[in-house]
């Protein structure tokens, strides 16, 4: 008898944790990433339009949150239809053999200027450990996070263009999503 009910209190205990547990869906619709390149004569912007994943919380503490995306790389899009082209070839994220990149966060961590995620950053099939600020909000029964930072595109095997475009690429994330 004593281990029916310590086995129904322990069920009972799983269904709390679980209930308390909000998992916020993630996609092209309420989660934009966009990025910036640079070059000397210029810049040019654009983004993905399709990915998928979530956000998951207690509901109190978000740095126990746990974040896992998968962009879909062939969704790029950027300000000039020649260089979306060029974007997914083989130079730089080559779509046909590396149809997705991910992000999945490692660590979170609350700041004085919001919160510093850290997680694996994987594209064209090598993965970074990156760290970016975040701020979040929660109000009315939405969330919201947003992001500015850099990444380095030579991590990711993309050297096309040498000296003439610079390595650093500025990303935008933001979230505005309903848990």
């Amino acid at each position: 008898m004593r281990f029916l009910t310590g086995l129904a209190a322990m069920a009972l205990v799983g269904m709390v944790a679980s209930a308390a547990e909000k998992k916020i869906d993630l996609t092209g619709e309420n989660t934009t990433i966009e990025f910036t390149g640079t070059k000397k004569d210029g810049k040019h912007d654009g983004g993905f339009k399709k990915l998928k994943g979530s956000l998951t919380t207690d509901g109190t503490d978000f740095t126990k949150a746990k974040f896992d995306v998968t962009i879909e790389t062939d969704s790029l899009w950027s300000d000039d239809a020649k260089l979306t082209g060029h974007l997914k070839s083989s130079d730089f994220f080559d779509v046909k053999t590396n149809p997705t990149a991910k992000f999945v966060s490692t660590k979170i961590e609350d700041s004085k200027v919001g919160y510093i995620i850290t997680g694996d950053l994987t594209i064209n099939g090598k993965t970074k450990s990156i760290t970016f600020t975040a701020k979040t909000e929660t109000a009315e029964g939405k969330f919201t996070l947003k992001s500015d930072f850099s990444i380095d595109r030579t991590d990711y095997g993309m050297t096309y263009g040498g000296d003439k475009i610079d390595n650093k690429v500025a990303l935008r994330l933001k979230i505005d999503a309903k848990p």
